[in-house]
C-alpha cells in the first residue's frame, strides 16, 4: 500500500485552504457569540478551534489510509451509519423539538452529518463496483434502497434539509459515474414533475409529508406577510444585516445582528449574515471564493484518479460542500426557504467540521495515489 504513495504529490494547497476557511470560521464565530455568550465571549469559537486540531489529526491519519480499504468495508460503514442513525431516535438528545443528536460522556455527535461522510464512501464503492452496469435500472434501484434508508431515517429527527443533501449527493454521484445523457434527461423530467407535484400537495390541508414548522418554512418565503414575526422576521434581519454591511462591512464586533440577538444562534446556520454584516461584499467574496477554490482543487485531483471509486470520493465531497454553501447562503440571502444547514467549515459545529474534515483527508489519501503526469 504504502509503496504506491507518491508523498511529493500531497496536496498540502488544500490544506492551505482549509487553514484559511477555519481561521475566517474562529473569528466570525467569536463576533456572533461575543455579545449573548453565557459561557464566555470566546467559548464556542475555542471549542471550534479545538475541534479542528482534533479533526485535523484525525484527517491527517485518514489521509493515509488507502481509500480502497475503506471501500471493501462499505458494508460495516453502511451498517454503521444506519446504526447510528437508529440510536438516535432511541436514544437521542432533544434539543429545541428536534432529536439529532446522541451524547458519548461529555461530548454530543450528531450522527446525521457523519452520514454523510459514511455514505460517500459508500455510494463510491457501490457504483464502482457496478460501474458497467450503471445505466441499468437495477443499479439506480440499489442505489436508491442505499440512500433510502439513511434519509428516512434522518427525516424522524427531524431534519428534512439533510436528508435532501444525501439526496443531491446520489444525483450527483451518479452523473459522475457515467450514466447517459438521454437518462439524465428523463430523471430530470421526472424529478421537476415530482417537485411540482409535492409543492401542491404540501398546501393542500390535512398533507403529512412536511411538519407544520417545515410547511410553515417554505410558505414564509413564498408569503412572508403573513410570517413576519415568526420565521421571515428571521431572514428579513438576514437579508438587512448583509445589505447593511456593503462594500467592507462595519468591522468585527461591530454587527447589530449579534448585539441585539436578531439573528438567534447565528454562529450556525446564518453564519453568512455576521459575515456579509461586518465584512461586507468583499467579505462575503473572498469566503465563497475560498470555497470554490477548495472545490476546484479537489476535482483537478480527481481528473488524475486511478479509478472511478476515487473519482466518485471527490465529487462526493464537492456535490455536499457545494450544496449545503449554496443553501447556507441561499437561506441567508432569502433566495431559498429557511432551512438548517451549515456553512462547510465556517458554521459552528463539530461534527459537520470532522465530517467535512474526514471527507477531505480520502481525497488527500487520492492526491498521493494519482497518476504520474509525464
Amino acid at each position: 500500500m504504502f509503496r504506491s504513495y507518491n508523498y511529493k504529490r500531497y496536496d498540502f494547497l488544500s490544506i492551505i485552504l482549509l487553514f484559511l476557511l477555519i481561521t475566517v470560521s474562529y473569528f466570525v464565530i467569536g463576533s456572533a457569540t461575543r455579545i449573548n455568550s453565557v459561557e464566555g465571549t470566546d467559548y464556542y469559537s475555542q471549542r471550534q478551534l479545538l475541534g479542528f486540531f482534533i479533526g485535523l489529526i484525525l484527517m491527517l491519519i485518514l489521509s493515509f489510509f488507502d481509500y480502497h480499504l475503506l471501500g471493501k468495508l462499505a458494508i460495516p460503514i453502511y451498517l454503521v451509519s444506519v446504526g447510528l442513525l437508529v440510536a438516535v431516535l432511541m436514544f437521542g438528545k432533544e434539543v429545541n423539538g428536534a432529536v439529532r443528536w446522541i451524547e458519548i460522556g461529555s461530548m454530543t455527535i450528531q450522527p446525521s452529518e457523519f452520514s454523510k461522510f459514511f455514505m460517500v464512501i459508500v455510494l463510491a464503492k457501490y457504483f464502482d463496483k457496478f460501474q458497467k452496469h450503471v445505466n441499468s435500472i437495477f443499479v439506480w434501484i440499489g442505489a436508491g434502497i442505499l440512500i433510502i434508508i439513511p434519509m428516512m431515517l434522518i427525516r424522524e429527527q427531524p431534519d428534512l434539509s439533510t436528508a435532501l443533501v444525501l439526496l443531491f449527493l446520489l444525483a450527483i454521484m451518479l452523473f459522475s459515474a457515467g450514466i447517459k445523457y438521454r437518462y439524465i434527461f428523463i430523471l430530470v423530467g421526472i424529478a421537476i414533475v415530482i417537485m411540482f407535484g409535492v409543492l401542491w400537495y404540501i398546501q393542500q390541508p390535512g398533507q403529512i409529508l412536511l411538519s407544520n414548522n417545515q410547511l410553515g418554512r417554505i410558505m414564509a418565503m413564498i408569503n412572508p406577510e403573513e410570517y413576519e414575526l415568526s420565521i421571515a422576521l428571521q431572514t428579513q434581519n438576514s437579508v438587512q444585516g448583509i445589505g447593511s454591511g456593503q462594500l467592507f462591512g462595519k468591522g468585527i464586533y461591530n454587527g447589530k445582528l449579534n448585539q441585539y440577538n436578531y439573528l438567534p444562534e447565528s454562529q450556525t446556520d446564518f453564519i453568512f449574515s455576521i459575515i456579509g454584516e461586518e465584512f461586507g461584499f468583499i467579505g462575503c467574496s473572498i469566503v465563497l471564493l475560498l470555497l470554490l477554490a477548495l472545490m476546484l482543487r479537489v476535482l483537478y485531483i480527481a481528473k488524475d484518479s486511478k479509478d472511478l471509486m476515487g473519482q466518485l470520493l471527490c465529487a462526493g465531497f464537492v456535490a455536499i460542500v457545494g450544496f449545503q454553501t449554496f443553501i447556507n447562503v441561499g437561506v441567508t440571502t432569502n433566495i431559498v426557504p429557511n432551512t438548517g444547514l451549515p456553512l462547510p467549515f465556517i458554521s459552528y459545529g463539530l461534527s459537520a467540521l470532522w465530517s467535512n474534515m474526514l471527507m477531505l483527508g480520502l481525497v488527500l489519501n487520492l492526491s498521493i495515489q494519482r497518476k504520474t503526469n509525464k
